[in-house]
């Protein structure tokens, strides 16, 4: 523990003598479409794109091979759930594994599975050897190498760009998922129906190579790692912890939630807006979806102006007032431009929303929990899309399509409206640098990495004029200190001494004490510096950090034995 502690002070010398820290950026007011300057990005982009293309492929091909393995709705409508469920389940446990290992060497791994299922999946097929339950177990399995990758990405993507450049970054992530959206379940029907599904499932292995190849040749710039990996149940607890105790970041997650179980209302009622509205085929459908992905391209290549412009909440409420007046049109309309107008519109808002939300997320966010934040967000999302969908088709079937669509517009109006209460933070002034100001104290016991519980008490003389002042900081001190992991906070007045309060609380051990300091951030420095200057006293603060010791007396432990048998 001695050396760790000595390492600790050489690695902050360090960084003194590199000078201190940018301050943060706002939004980058630059074109999106300028992210493309960035080499590793692009690159990773590329690759990331042939990724989506293969695997909107692939869902084409499995919808359609369980069509002939069983005439049951139930089984092909499980074929989606089968790929969206893991990623409900698993994405926590891999946002832990995001925050705490190589993102890089998490992502090869989802990567390389995903492509040995997808050519298990392709050979079984070839031979005729697949079932309906056998089919869902390999797109399941490639739902879980998604929701392992996922988390290690998307928290990457602040790895490889600048915080000003994290907005564009996302939208186009966005965009290229929704520019393969718009292309590749015609590619896939394609695919099946001149060479069958068989032929789709390579696809999906083959383009999984790229983003490999991309990954090796990524070589970040790691900081070292000084204090040990934390134990996976108490990171998961971290991750759930620090979300509960951070207003900004549950507000971003209710609105994702709204947003996505109201407005996926469109995609999942699209075919029978076709079908009874439009009386159209196969095409227009297609045609309509394209008109969605068309409309998500235009909203992530104006995101980065929308943003230099306006406050988030009012971009959010835009977003969910349009994808409203979307539905409304939709539900109302039988002409089928007008139809395509409100698709494209509906595009729009969807990645203009989403993606503000994933940047807030992440801007709001310090870079030790990053991952496991942004896949409690998409826990969020995804569960709001895959109960809305099972929402509003029972709508549809009780009170009727139209009925369902003005439904979601409703709920999405709803949406726009909680920004009254309780609006989405702006970012751009948080510095969410490590604070660095914690020094270890030289300790006269030899303590070990396990060595505790460690209970911290300290010693503040307030005015009686400032006590007002003192609690309500307090107040925000305790939300600070639970968030980073401390535990059975309280604190004390002394009855002898009215002047005197003790701020208390435990940390587990010696190392997570080490751990919840260095979680402190540049934007929580204000309520330390107000804290101070309320001291009375003529000596600084006063910090006790003890050990706790329990102890029985041996007349006690003789007492309290059990008797031995006669």
């Amino acid at each position: 523990m001695r050396r760790l502690c000595q390492a600790g002070r050489k690695a902050r010398a360090s960084r003194g003598r590199a000078g201190p820290r940018k301050a943060p950026q706002m939004p980058n007011s630059e074109p999106t479409l300028a992210i493309f300057r960035n080499q590793t990005f692009r690159m990773l982009w590329i690759a990331t794109l042939a990724s989506n293309f293969g695997g909107l492929v692939q869902s084409v091909g499995a919808a359609w091979m369980m069509t002939s393995l069983s005439a049951s709705e139930s089984m092909v409508a499980l074929v989606q759930t089968s790929i969206t469920l893991p990623i409900m389940i698993f994405s926590l446990a891999a946002g832990v594994f995001a925050d705490n290992f190589d993102r890089r060497r998490i992502m090869l791994a989802a990567q390389t599975f995903m492509l040995l299922v997808s050519l298990g999946l392709a050979v079984l097929a070839y031979e005729g050897l697949l079932t309906p339950w056998l089919l869902l177990s390999f797109t399941f399995l490639i739902g879980c190498g998604t929701a392992l990758h996922n988390p290690s990405w998307q928290a990457s993507v602040g790895d490889i760009v600048s915080r000003a450049e994290l907005s564009a970054a996302v939208s186009v992530n966005s965009m290229g998922f929704n520019l393969m959206r718009s292309v590749g379940p015609a590619a896939g029907g394609a695919i099946v129906a001149i060479a069958g599904a068989a032929a789709a499932f390579a696809v999906n292995a083959l383009s999984y190579v790229a983003i490999i190849a991309a990954l090796f040749n990524w070589r970040p710039a790691l900081p070292p790692r000084r204090l040990p990996r934390e134990p996976f149940g108490s990171a998961f607890s971290a991750g759930l912890r620090y979300v509960a105790m951070s207003p900004n970041l549950l507000r971003v997650i209710l609105r994702g939630f709204l947003f996505g179980c109201s407005a996926v209302a469109l995609q999942a009622l699209l075919p029978l807006v076709v079908r009874d509205h439009l009386q159209g085929t196969a095409m227009v459908y297609g045609v309509l979806l394209g008109c969605f992905g068309f409309g998500a391209v235009a909203g992530a290549i104006g995101n980065a102006r929308l943003r230099a412009r306006f406050h988030n909440e009012r971009i959010t409420k835009l977003g969910f007032l349009g994808f409203a007046a979307s539905a409304v049109v939709l539900s109302l309309s039988g002409d089928f431009l007008t139809s395509a107008g409100a698709m494209f519109v509906a595009g729009i808002c969807w990645v203009v929303s989403l993606s503000l939300f994933n940047v807030t997320m992440q801007l709001s966010t310090p870079r030790w929990v990053v991952g496991r934040v942004l896949a409690l967000y998409q826990t969020g999302v995804f569960g709001g899309m895959a109960g809305g969908s099972w929402l509003w088709g029972a709508v549809a079937e009780r009170a009727g399509l139209q009925g369902a669509l003005l439904g979601a517009a409703a709920v999405l109006v709803l949406g726009a409206l909680a920004g009254l209460i309780a609006p989405l933070p702006d970012t751009g002034e948080l510095n969410l640098d490590p604070l660095n100001r914690f020094r270890e104290p030289p300790l006269q016991l030899d303590l070990t990495q396990r060595s505790g519980p460690i209970m911290i008490m300290v010693d503040y003389e307030i005015a009686q004029q400032d006590v007002p002042a003192f609690l309500d900081l307090m107040s925000e001190r305790r939300r600070i200190r639970i968030r980073d992991g401390a535990q059975q906070w309280t604190i004390l007045r002394d009855l002898e001494n009215p002047d005197i309060w003790t701020e208390t609380y435990h940390v587990p051990t010696w190392v997570e004490y080490i751990r919840h300091h260095e979680r402190r951030t540049q934007s929580d420095a204000g309520i330390t510096d107000r804290l101070l200057a309320l001291h009375k006293g003529t000596s600084p603060v006063r910090v006790h950090r003890m050990i706790e010791r329990q102890t029985v007396s041996r007349h006690d432990e003789v007492r309290r034995s059990p008797k031995p048998p006669g």
